[in-house]
This record gives C-alpha cells, sequence and structure tokens, in this order.
C-alpha cells in the first residue's frame, strides 16, 4: 500500500515521501497515529504544499526532544517493587510505569511505546533503558528497581 509521509519516522523515511508499506502497519499505525496519508493524486498535491509547514513542525518537535534529552541524560530513578526472597520481581517494570516515574519527578510526559528497556526488567538491580524521543534523537536512562517494605 502505498503512503505519503507526514513526519519523520525511524526507519521507514522521511517527511513527504512516498513509500510502498505493508496494509497492516500502515492502517494500524502509520494511518491511525496520523503520520501518514493514502498516496492519492490529491493527498500527494496537498502534501507538497504543507510540506515547509510539516518541516518546521518536525523541527519543533526535534528541539524539544533535544530539551528532554538534555534533562535525561544518563540520570538514574528508582522504583520501589515486592520481591521475592531470591531478588525476583513479583510481575515486571512495564515502561508505563517508567512514564508515570518521568511525569511524576522531571514534569516530563513521554509515552509507554517509545520507552525500551534494554531487557525485561523482572528482578531487583539496576536497568538501562532506551527513551526514543524523536526519530533521530534517543537518549538512555538507568531505572535502579530495589524492594519495596511489606506492610
Amino acid at each position: 500500500m502505498k503512503v505519503i509521509l507526514l513526519e519523520n519516522v525511524r526507519k521507514v523515511g522521511s517527511i513527504g515521501e512516498i513509500i510502498d508499506v505493508k496494509r497492516g502497519f500502515a492502517r494500524n499505525y502509520l494511518l491511525a497515529h496520523k503520520k501518514a496519508l493514502f498516496a492519492s493524486k490529491e493527498n500527494i498535491k496537498e502534501v507538497e504544499k504543507i510540506k515547509s509547514d510539516l518541516n518546521k513542525k518536525d523541527l519543533d518537535k526535534k528541539n524539544e526532544a533535544k530539551i528532554t534529552d538534555e534533562k535525561l541524560k544518563n540520570k538514574e530513578y528508582t522504583i520501589k517493587k515486592l520481591s521475592t526472597e531470591n531478588k525476583e520481581l513479583y510481575g515486571s517494570v512495564k515502561p508505563s510505569e517508567i512514564s508515570k516515574i518521568l511525569g511524576e519527578i522531571e514534569k516530563i510526559q513521554i509515552n509507554p511505546s517509545l520507552i525500551q528497556p534494554l531487557k525485561e526488567i523482572k528482578s531487583l538491580g539496576s536497568f538501562d533503558v532506551i527513551l526514543n524521543l524523536h526519530s533521530e534523537i534517543q537518549t538512555q536512562i538507568k531505572v535502579k528497581v530495589v524492594a519495596q517494605e511489606e506492610k
């Protein structure tokens, strides 16, 4: 399915580019998140007209991402979780929990889908987590999981 990208998408393409992607990816991700339009003649003409606006918006997003990157780079955040005697967690630390912690401490809202732990956080200890702030900007933080005292 041919679509026109409305923003830069990592490993897919850049603004205004006409690409061929699988139907499901186009429908469920690109079109649903307003990152692309169907590649009809009318839409192609429309995107050519608004390409400079889209580039400006992307540049603004990139600048915001740089500021956020400077704030968060190499910081460590602590999460308290219940654990067993052999330091295993009951469950795991999800990206939504990391997003919530960043919102509470740094007042920065990051969509959980942009948070990628390098490996699943299922035990106590320190873990590296990558944040995809923009298609060109990634930053890394540490998440330290400590035992929560039972009441």
